[in-house]
């Protein structure tokens, strides 16, 4: 199963399409059991996704493997290691499959050859078995993949956000035997909601939208199953992330991805970061 599950409305209530706010224990319980049942391994997490990993610790993550990130390195590369402790012991684990720095100019920065000395530290004596990156950017690769032996790479990539595909940064870490976990399939729900109910300052796009839209029609394409198909159909993407605020969306999310249909056109993508990076959008 090439789907892994975002945990991050586990721990915050996340995400402009999320309506419902923080997922409570019970339906994380009963997501977690649709997911292994339906043959997804993989976790995604982070310190800074509020009290995600104490939330799957409770649950019990048995059969999955994890993948967990560092926040900004505020207090020094000597918070590294006690930070992965602390992680291994929320989750009730002991060991994580990745370790993923959240900021990846922790790494390409001047502190960089020390960071790295101790994520590979961790990933020698067994307590992370992949160490990398998770980017807002392609272009962030640049300064870390010729230096550094790392393992995976986090990404977004969706029908509007091909930086990954267009750069070539896909095909290199390929050949360069990294493996690629991408995000925002659905860029935060946007390509699923209908035109009436797309809130209203995303309007500047409006041929964007349209383009969308007038696509789906034509292929006759639900708006979840063509958005899946975009990095499902990328044979050098290893993981793709979904995150849910309900076990009823997993369900829905996992019919999807069966779906055979068409991919959209590789032509919808755009460069405009206003748009493809949620990072921007309380910015404007």
């Amino acid at each position: 199963m090439k789907l892994a599950l975002g945990t991050v409305q586990f721990g915050l209530p996340y995400g402009i399409a999320n309506t419902s706010g923080q997922v409570l224990p019970q339906e994380i319980a009963a997501i977690l059991a649709t997911a292994r049942s339906n043959s997804i391994d993989t976790l995604d997490t982070a310190i800074a996704y509020g009290d995600s990993e104490a939330r799957l610790g409770a649950a019990g993550v048995e059969g999955f493997k994890l993948v967990s990130k560092l926040p900004k390195l505020d207090n020094g590369v000597q918070s590294i290691e006690p930070m992965v402790r602390a992680s291994l012991d929320r989750l009730g684990v002991d060991a994580l499959e990745g370790l993923l720095l959240h900021r990846s100019e922790d790494l390409s920065g001047p502190e960089g050859v020390a960071v790295f000395a101790i994520m590979a530290g961790l990933r020698d004596r067994g307590l992370v078995r992949r160490i990398g990156v998770s980017i807002y950017d392609p272009a962030e690769l640049q300064a870390i993949v010729p230096r550094f032996a790392i393992d995976l790479v986090q990404a977004p990539f969706n029908a509007f956000d091909q930086r990954l595909v267009r750069s070539g940064w896909l095909e290199r870490l390929q050949h360069a035997g990294v493996a690629v976990h991408t995000r925002s399939a659905f860029l935060q729900g946007l390509l699923l909601m209908r035109p009436d109910i797309r809130p209203a300052a995303f309007g500047r796009w409006s041929e964007q939208w349209t383009a969308w839209d007038n696509w789906l029609a034509k292929a006759g394409a639900t708006a979840i199953a063509a958005a899946l198909q975009v990095p499902l159909s990328q044979p050098g993407i290893d993981r793709v992330l979904v995150g849910v605020d309900s076990e009823l969306q997993l369900r829905d999310i996992l019919h999807a991805a069966v779906e055979i249909g068409p991919t959209p056109p590789a032509s919808l993508a755009t460069d405009d970061l206003d748009l493809i990076n949620p990072a921007r959008w309380n910015s404007k």
